[in-house]
């Protein structure tokens, strides 16, 4: 099997560009930020503070079902993969997944898939602890301000401005490099992949051209 970790900061583009590779050559496209926000989600409607959390992940069964190629997140047998996608969603995710007990609830998942089957994961640890054997690490980012501006354009219709936005953003990043466990980082072995300025289809193509090194395009 083939596995492929893919690292960055929050609004970096990589589940996109990793959806989209993962698509067009046949590979499996695994969003673990997904699985986070899936127990945020839980913590949030169910009003949990770290330590209820902690002592309810016993009652959260959370997966990955491909369906026609697509991904779709599964919460105690509900489908919130658009759930998940909320700004407040998104800001308890980096929270929950600076807890320990969290990231070894689901760290077997993601090994499990990544054993079974050709894939492209993408998270913040994925090449430094979850898959350190990654055939290819590639560490993605962008400009703090590049990124909340994506962000801003996704966000249409919600009263949030940029400037929240990319506040939101650089508190992420901050989070996100500083949490005691498993911090986000650039693996010593990872390509730095900087895509400020360049357009999806330019970086999809350079991750591809990448994976293809390692398997030769049929």
């Amino acid at each position: 099997m083939i596995n492929v970790a893919i690292d960055g900061p929050a609004g970096a583009g990589k589940s996109s560009i990793a959806k989209a590779t993962a698509a067009e050559i046949g590979f499996i496209y695994v969003d673990t930020g997904a699985l986070y926000r899936s127990v945020a989600l839980f913590a949030l409607e169910n009003g949990l503070d770290s330590d209820d959390l902690v002592k309810s992940l016993d009652k959260i069964n959370v997966s990955l079902e491909f369906i026609d190629g697509s991904q779709h997140v599964i919460l105690n047998g509900a489908d919130v993969s658009d759930k998940i996608r909320t700004a407040e969603v998104s800001m308890n995710a980096s929270k929950v997944s600076a807890i320990p007990a969290v990231r070894e609830f689901l760290f077997g998942l993601q090994k499990k898939i990544a054993a079974e089957n050709n894939i492209i994961m993408d998270g913040r640890d994925i090449g430094t602890v979850v898959l350190p054997d990654a055939d290819l690490k590639v560490f993605l980012t962008a400009s703090a301000e590049e990124r909340a501006n994506r962000r801003f354009k996704e966000m249409t219709d919600s009263g949030v401005t940029y400037e929240q936005v990319l506040e939101d953003i650089k508190q992420r990043d901050y989070n996100d490099m500083h949490r005691d466990i498993s911090p986000l980082k650039q693996a010593e072995d990872a390509v730095l992949l900087d895509t400020t300025g360049m357009t999806v289809e330019e970086v999809k193509n350079k991750l591809k051209d990448m994976i293809l090194e390692i398997k030769p395009e049929k």
